[in-house]
């Protein structure tokens, strides 16, 4: 590609224009278009213009790609729960969720992963959404976001060019859920303004450890308004009571291949067991004369306002109780729309927010085949609704009478629903002016400077995952010049990564770095809150053991290992030779959960590995068990181990021990162990194990 084929705009994004004999870019009528990576808005940082035809058609025709599957989003799991304010917020906003402490609303969240169809497994590395319906007594109120508080694009425009390339390659069909491939590596090395969101989903935070272990984000900025009508700009967090948690890549491939549902199976246990899932609702409030000092646009998706600076305000929390009574009817048949807001909340001109707002609505008309999808029960509002909408494909709700029509003259037994000035949703009245454009606001183009940020927030073990995850997502592409442009963007971002990754894939010599449409800003202090290491729950509440087990293991060794679990809050599976179960020393038969050649150790967060002698002798012949042992000792697990298992250690080759390996002798040893398991992971061990 030549460069002269390249133009950069006003935001630094990519505009690669026609010459020659490139065919020229068309709407679907023919009409050449001028400008593909903008919206047409009303000034720089203004709305989005319901009259740009191109967007509305590329949207229009992006929304109708696919059924019935989602387009995006496709494999998801719901649960039903509530709200629970604990701050009224009635001087911030009038949205009546937000006045009563106390008080508790109905709340369906679906979980799901992005680029993946619905066959695919759940831990690909990959963002995943976090959708959230609150049930209020003024309708409801969508919160459509991920569990990253960033995105790849800045203008909804794109979103059909970024799903595409995301997506299996058109001619091939794959690869199926991951962006280890030309077509995605391609469009994100030409779009700067991703670079910040490279960073954070070649980060840990795209291998959740599960749902329940996973922040979640509205992304956007939004607007509280009050009833006086002042408005304060907020950005959503749910923080999960948990802590988050992530697991290793390696992991992740082989959990995949174990138990593609593991984050389903999680969550479901979990809500069974009546451990249930909770988050709290956290706010970041500004007003304008933050916006206009802060370094970045409120406007830009691609951007974050770090905790540091903005402190997070926790004002309720989220809890899911109850799973669905059926898949099909509540998780598939759930419809989210950003569009979905109460009084009190309102939008601002986020540019993706913009075209999300017109994007979603359509989508459902297509997947569920009527403009009466809002009466399916999953979607229905639970406060009472009254309008003149009728007819439709399987209509369920038509107005009673004679009107069908407002203003009517039938009065009010027969003249149906008005309007309500005081109690009804209004806009905020932000005076909007600028020139009809297809423009980007000044500071959307610095599309480096966060990014830096993020990876200098990161731990050690942190910066080196994502080492690794860029080298192998780009051992995957094809084309050399695609790779040396990745590596081009990231001696923005931090001049060792670059060297490390360019290392990592054998780059024969380091490219120059790209032109940044504005300047790095190279000072930006870190902000620990992003690191998930650096916040580490000092719990091991909601977590998982393997306990590897067979007939004649230590009866008292195993009732202190039980004992301590139960104490912590934490779950163990026995993983035995048959599933029928085991026989301890002691006599008492206990039932199994896995059979070693099905319970590999990447489904737990620790292991304890108790066999008898004879057991040790038996499972040193089982592969399985001596992956068992090796895969738990590669990813950095705790492992906690009775003396009689060293046989099976020692024909699996693991003869070096350390500090995360404990010896079990006694119920205090067991205690010992499980409370070392509160780091999650022994991170030390990392560096022995990996050479490449």
């Amino acid at each position: 590609m030549a460069e002269a084929d390249i133009l950069r705009g006003q935001g630094g994004e990519t505009h690669q224009v026609a010459r020659g004999d490139t065919p020229v870019l068309t709407t679907q009528q023919g009409v050449p278009v001028a400008d593909d990576q903008n919206s047409l808005r009303a000034g720089a940082r203004g709305p989005t213009l319901l009259e740009d035809f191109h967007f509305r058609e590329k949207i229009f025709h992006f929304d109708h790609e696919r059924i019935p599957e989602r387009v995006v989003h496709a494999r998801g799991f719901g649960a039903h729960g509530y709200f629970e304010l604990t701050e009224s917020l009635s001087d911030i906003t009038k949205a009546d969720i937000f006045q009563r402490a106390g008080e508790k609303t109905p709340a369906f969240v679906r979980f799901s992963t992005v680029a993946g169809n619905k066959g695919s497994p759940d831990l690909p590395r990959d963002v995943r959404g976090f959708a959230v319906k609150l049930y209020t007594k003024e309708g409801n109120w969508d919160i459509v976001g991920n569990n990253i508080p960033v995105f790849f694009i800045q203008d909804a425009i794109k979103f059909p060019d970024l799903i595409h390339a995301a997506k299996q390659e058109p001619d091939r069909g794959f690869p199926q859920a991951q962006t280890a491939h030309d077509n995605f590596w391609d469009f994100v090395s030409l779009s700067p303004e991703s670079v910040n969101m490279l960073l954070w989903i070649m980060s840990d935070r795209t291998i959740p450890r599960g749902f329940r272990f996973m922040e979640g984000f509205g992304v956007h900025t939004f607007r509280l308004v009050n009833a006086q009508g002042r408005s304060t700009y907020v950005k959503f967090h749910w923080k999960p009571k948990l802590g988050m948690q992530s697991v290793a890549w390696n992991e992740a491939l082989k959990i995949n291949g174990a138990d593609p549902d593991f984050h389903r199976r999680d969550m479901w246990n979990a809500i069974q067991n009546g451990d249930f899932p909770e988050w709290e609702l956290g706010l970041q409030l500004f007003d304008d004369a933050f916006a206009d000092k802060f370094e970045f646009d409120i406007l830009d998706a691609t951007k974050i306002i770090p905790e540091e600076t903005i402190p997070i305000r926790k004002v309720g929390r989220l809890v899911l109780d109850r799973v669905v009574d059926n898949f099909f009817a509540e998780t598939e048949q759930v419809a989210f729309c950003t569009q979905n807001i109460v009084p009190g909340v309102d939008f601002t001109n986020d540019p993706l927010l913009q075209g999300r707002n017109f994007s979603y609505l359509d989508t459902q008309l297509k997947r569920l085949g009527s403009p009466n999808f809002t009466y399916l029960p999953i979607n229905a509002p639970k406060c009472p609704f009254a309008h003149f909408q009728q007819d439709g494909h399987m209509a369920m709700y038509n107005p009673k009478g004679r009107a069908n029509y407002e203003p009517n003259s039938w009065g009010p037994a027969q003249g149906g629903p008005r309007e309500t000035p005081e109690r009804g949703f209004h806009s905020v009245p932000v005076v909007e002016s600028g020139e009809k454009r297809r423009v980007r606001a000044e500071l959307f183009a610095d599309h480096y400077s966060q990014a830096r940020q993020f990876y200098l927030s990161q731990a050690a073990v942190e910066q080196t995952h994502i080492k690794d995850a860029f080298v192998f997502e780009l051992s995957k592409v094809e084309t050399p010049a695609i790779r040396a442009r990745v590596v081009s963007h990231l001696l923005n971002v931090d001049d060792a990564l670059a060297k490390r990754v360019a290392e990592g894939i054998g780059l024969d010599a380091m490219p120059a770095a790209a032109e940044p449409a504005r300047p790095v800003i190279r000072d930006l202090k870190p902000s620990p809150a992003l690191s998930i290491v650096g916040n580490a729950p000092n719990s091991f509440k909601g977590r998982k053991i393997g306990v590897l087990v067979s007939d004649g293991t230590n009866a008292d060794v195993l009732k202190g290992v039980m004992e301590a679990v139960k104490t912590e809050g934490a779950m163990l599976e026995f993983v035995a030779p048959k599933v029928g179960g085991f026989t301890c020393s002691a006599g008492k038969k206990h039932a199994a959960q896995q059979k070693i050649n099905g319970g590999p150790s990447v489904l737990y967060d620790a292991v304890v590995v108790i066999p008898s002698a004879e057991g040790a002798k038996l499972l040193a012949r089982e592969a399985t068990a001596r992956d068992f042992v090796n895969d738990a000792y590669a990813h950095a697990k705790f492992i906690g181990y009775a003396e009689s298992a060293k046989p099976l250690f020692e024909k699996a080759g693991l003869t070096e021990m350390d500090e995360g390996m404990i010896a079990l002798n006694s119920a205090a040893d067991a205690r010992r162990f499980v409370e070392a398991c509160r780091k999650l992971r022994f991170w030390q061990r990392e560096a022995r194990v990996h050479a490449v």
